[in-house]
């Protein structure tokens, strides 16, 4: 509704956001800040909704399902697009938003009709903005009243909108929501205003929710590799594979991924607020396959990897399936995720060497540094695993431990460093020399 309402001001029917208050937030802000936790703000420029006015406008009716085909019907309607914010008042920022700041809406008024509607104003001739998703022919029509980046006057608020929220916050970067719906020429555009007037690099990524990468690829082509993007395909791999079991080949499970194809665009994830059960994008990873999700990304030394709350500290809640009907949803925390990200902080450091020879037992090793020490990390999507791997001199006459600890036994590297390091099925060991632990 308002971006400049960070839980300040009473409109539509409370003063604190879903989430709180702005002293909350604020306050939210400074905790992780003095624990070393950097911020990210989420950005949702697709569209608004929850207009104040209803205005006069004229739209066309569009194919919810090929949305390049719009009607040639012009109907005299009204539509929910005027947003004036009466509690705000014009503080921190005098724009009011019209039915031209917007391309498209899904309800009108006189004559009453729900459905995708073109609105017609000085921008929209074109149709849908370029620079967008394809699915359903253009993607660039979400939900609600659909904002036109071709408004100069838009661009110039959004832009001026985050130098204030910058300000306001002392935040740290942004996360950027549905960004496929979004032209990617405006996002290029806006990055790079807000970079230039951060007071230091921003850290940027983008929601681009795709399976394919080759859609991903050509985003960051077009926005020219300024925002990294959260890597969907990798997630839908971690979905099958926990799904699939022993049938799933895991030699193949970083093929068609954005972190194998562009590693330095790519964060990475096993679960999100989207994709777990009952959600938009629902492709939950079974908890059984999550500590094996967790150490591919948290330990090698390809993407960002990002850890989802719920997997850390548990999650119950109710919601409404496809069905209608409610279902309880327990998300338990796995046990081993906090030992994986110590690992991370400790033991990934070094040369990256893979080992991805079996379709149920794969491995990789990490050889360490001057400063710091390596690993290697073996993992089974069915029986009990093993691999020998040869680790060079500098490792020889080793003795090794898991440092997960779900194997008892010793592993001891011959005079050449090698050995063969084990883990049980369905399962991760992280070993790693026995004195550094």
């Amino acid at each position: 509704y308002d971006l400049f309402d960070l839980g300040e001001f009473d409109q539509k029917g409370s003063i604190p956001t879903k989430y709180g208050d702005k002293a909350q937030l604020l306050a939210a802000i400074d905790a992780l800040k003095r624990n070393d936790i950097a911020v990210l703000l989420d950005v949702v420029v697709n569209h608004k909704m929850g207009a104040d006015e209803k205005e006069a406008i004229r739209v066309q009716r569009v194919n919810a399902d090929d949305r390049t085909q719009i009607d040639e019907e012009i109907i005299e309607c009204e539509g929910w697009t005027r947003y004036t914010f009466p509690a705000r008042a014009g503080q921190y920022s005098q724009f009011i938003w019209d039915f031209k700041c917007f391309s498209g809406i899904d309800h009108i008024e006189n004559p009453d009709e729900d459905g995708i509607f073109k609105i017609v104003n000085d921008y929209t001739g074109e149709g849908w903005n370029d620079q967008v998703d394809d699915e359903l022919g253009n993607f660039d029509y979400l939900m609600g009243e659909n904002i036109d980046f071709r408004n100069h006057a838009v661009t110039e608020e959004i832009k001026y909108w985050a130098r204030w929220v910058m300000e306001q916050t002392q935040c740290d970067g942004f996360r950027l929501d549905a960004v496929k719906h979004i032209p990617a020429w405006f996002y290029k555009e806006w990055i790079e205003h807000v970079q230039e007037v951060a007071p230091k690099p921003l850290f940027i990524v983008a929601e681009y929710w795709s399976h394919e990468v080759d859609k991903l690829q050509t985003y960051i082509d077009q926005v020219e590799g300024k925002t990294m993007l959260f890597d969907a395909p990798l997630q839908m791999k971690f979905h099958e594979a926990s799904r699939m079991g022993r049938d799933y080949d895991m030699t193949q499970i970083f093929t068609g991924t954005l972190v194998e194809a562009d590693p330095f665009h790519a964060v990475t994830l096993v679960a999100n607020h989207d994709t777990q059960p009952l959600q938009a994008l629902e492709a939950p990873v079974e908890p059984w396959f999550k500590p094996l999700a967790y150490a591919l990304i948290l330990l090698r030394e390809n993407g960002v990897p990002s850890v989802f709350y719920p997997d850390l500290y548990g999650a119950h809640y109710e919601d409404v399936g496809g069905d209608g009907q409610t279902y309880p949803i327990d998300m338990p925390i796995i046990e081993q995720l906090d030992e994986l990200i110590l690992a991370r902080q400790r033991f990934a450091h070094g040369v990256q060497t893979l080992f991805f020879d079996h379709p149920n037992c794969i491995a990789f090793s990490r050889s360490g540094t001057d400063e710091y020490p390596g690993c290697v990390v073996v993992m089974s999507n069915g029986d009990d695993g093993e691999k020998t791997i040869h680790l060079g001199e500098n490792y020889g006459n080793k003795t090794w431990r898991d440092f997960l600890g779900d194997r008892q036994e010793s592993v001891v590297t011959d005079e050449n460093g090698e050995a063969t390091f084990f883990c049980n099925g369905g399962s991760v060991s992280v070993w790693v020399i026995e004195e550094v632990i």
